[in-house]
């Protein structure tokens, strides 16, 4: 039997030439603004929205796409972001759970977890808002089922997923049919 190392073998990732300490500029939509960073290529989405845009509600939990508090909307969909490099962010639209409020406003779906009290602790909620609002976003005809699936990759421990559901499902009956 013969064993290879690493060095024997060549490794792709489709990144050729992004040496980790190395660093490059990158272009960030979020949240309908653009920013222009230097960032090591290794930086992950989650780390850039927080260490260097100071946009805090994106959490860092398990840093390994278990738990889902680093959800947020990448181009439509929801993506863990700490599972996504920056440089692989550029160029798409990201949103985060900071930019779901308009001129100060809460958005309907906030609004609505505080009245169904479908938060605890708080850790989880911006990932939680972050998937369904995605889930929201692509149509009206959501089903318990959905909301369930949306969420299933998110982890609360404080077991507000009842609440949640009734939130969303509230949500979804307000919302004008299409």
């Amino acid at each position: 039997m013969e064993t290879r190392h690493l060095e024997d073998s060549k490794v792709t990732s489709g990144h050729e030439g992004l040496e980790p300490h190395r660093t490059r500029r990158v272009v960030l939509d979020v949240n309908g603004k653009l920013w222009s960073l230097e960032l090591e290529c290794r930086t992950t989405l989650a780390e850039a929205l927080r260490e260097h845009l100071g946009l805090k509600g994106t959490k860092i939990g398990c840093n390994r796409a278990e738990c889902g508090t680093c959800t947020v909307i990448m181009d439509g969909r929801a993506v863990y972001s700490c599972t996504v490099l920056a440089v692989e962010a550029a160029g798409k639209r990201i949103q985060t759970i900071e930019g779901l409020a308009e001129c100060g406003k809460l958005h309907p779906l906030q609004k609505l977890f505080i009245q169904y009290d479908a938060l605890q602790c708080g850790y989880c909620t911006p990932g939680i808002i972050m998937s369904l609002k995605a889930l929201l976003d692509r149509g009206s005809n959501i089903t318990r089922g959905d909301i369930r699936e949306a969420i299933a990759g998110n982890y609360c421990r404080c077991g507000s997923f009842p609440n949640i559901e009734k939130a969303v499902e509230d949500f979804v009956r307000r919302q004008p049919d299409t």
